[in-house]
């Protein structure tokens, strides 16, 4: 066998080359090729370097299929490969407010939907169906006289008709709509009250800290000079989250030491406001369960102390709600209302798996303003709150 063979053979079979007689008898370092299956105890052929004017006598490449990628042989065809995905415009597009409603809003929207869609189809109406749907209503939350409303409407002079799906939905939106638009009030903080103070209550949880640093934010891109008082001491987190708010907001930020009483903050935070002629004065407090007394009388020591600095303040009590609470928020409403005397709502968290219908029942029975509504983390997603939007996006029309 020619030299020349005998060095290709050994490269084939894993061997190693020829070393000069001076060289070390064997290297076992990493950089060996050294063939995977061959026994150590049986010597490796000689390999041979074969020199670059004799590379044509090396065998066609399929005597060495192992050197081939496998891959190859079942790729796709190129032309029947997806695509990369490539960023649009829509995609780049941030959403709407509305489309992010919608969003929020989809857990009650899809229930009642779909609960929609599966009674009246191919079926006329009869008093079995408007059972159905007021069962349907009920379990989105919507409230007893918001749901009478709906299923007597539907029944004016449709008896042994077929109701298209659409058509139910639309009375739906209209319904609540009209339960909703008389409570759809902006924060009216023009009323020549300086500093204007607002006093944010609410349970832990429901996004009230969050709510304050995005509304400082609405008010100082309007113009208007805002200080912010961290009455929750109760929870160093709860502070550190409001002075952060006040770096972004330009706001400054009253606050005390963890567990220092929070009716004396508010206190300090009334006197400098008054000093510096500032518009708006925020007053977070901590986040207190409506059924623990002791924690509620803490609340009317806040209040009471406010008011030895302007008979007149708060001028606004704003309870957030967390959407997802469902019925627990209605009493929520009753018994801040008895110790606080809220003046309006905003409704936090509409996230996606939001119980967004009690805001209707809310509405129908304590016909409070509702002022905003959040549906994210972003100072983008607190809003002004819309009826006509909100009704669209629960019925499913948006």
């Amino acid at each position: 066998m020619s030299e020349n063979k005998r060095g290709f053979l050994g490269r084939l079979f894993g061997g190693k080359e020829d070393k000069p007689e001076n060289a070390a008898v064997e290297d076992t370092s990493p950089q060996d090729e050294v063939s995977v299956g061959v026994e150590q105890d049986t010597p490796a052929p000689v390999a041979v370097e074969v020199p670059e004017d004799q590379e044509t006598e090396r065998p066609a490449e399929p005597v060495l299929p192992v050197t081939e990628p496998v891959v190859d042989e079942v790729r796709e065809p190129e032309a029947e490969r997806p695509a990369d995905p490539v960023p649009s415009e829509a995609q780049d597009a941030p959403k709407s407010w509305l489309q992010r409603l919608t969003s929020g809003l989809s857990r009650s929207s899809s229930a009642l939907t779909d609960g929609i869609s599966s009674i009246f189809t191919k079926r006329k109406l009869d008093a079995a169906m408007l059972e159905e749907l007021e069962d349907i209503l009920l379990q989105a939350d919507l409230g007893v006289d918001t749901a009478m409303a709906i299923t007597d409407r539907l029944s004016d002079g449709r008896y042994d008709k077929e109701i298209a799906p659409d058509e139910v939905r639309t009375i739906l939106s209209d319904e609540v709509a009209k339960v909703l638009e008389p409570v759809a009030k902006p924060l009216d903080l023009n009323r020549g009250k300086y500093p204007h103070v607002v006093l944010m209550v609410g349970v832990n949880g429901t996004g009230k800290t969050t709510t304050i640093g995005k509304l400082s934010q609405k008010l100082a891109d309007e113009g208007k000079s805002v200080m912010l008082a961290a009455g929750d001491t109760f929870r160093a987190a709860a502070v550190e989250q409001l002075k952060i708010w006040g770096e972004r907001t330009g706001a400054e930020v009253v606050a005390g030491d963890t567990g220092a009483d929070a009716a004396g903050l508010a206190f300090d935070a009334m006197q400098r406001a008054k000093q510096q002629n500032v518009d708006v004065l925020l007053i977070d407090t901590a986040g207190r369960l409506q059924n623990k007394t002791e924690l509620m009388d803490e609340l009317e020591k806040v209040i009471r102390v406010i008011k030895k600095h302007d008979p007149d303040a708060p001028h606004d009590v704003i309870l957030t709600l967390d959407a997802t609470t469902g019925q627990n928020a209605l009493s929520q409403v009753e018994i801040f209302g008895k110790v606080a005397d809220v003046t309006g709502l905003v409704m936090t968290k509409l996230d996606g798996t939001a119980r967004g219908g009690i805001l209707v029942a809310i509405a129908a029975k304590h016909k409070l303003p509702v002022h905003f509504i959040g549906v994210g983390e972003g100072v983008e997603d607190l809003e002004p709150f819309s009826a006509k939007d909100f009704a669209s996006a629960i019925a499913g029309m948006a």
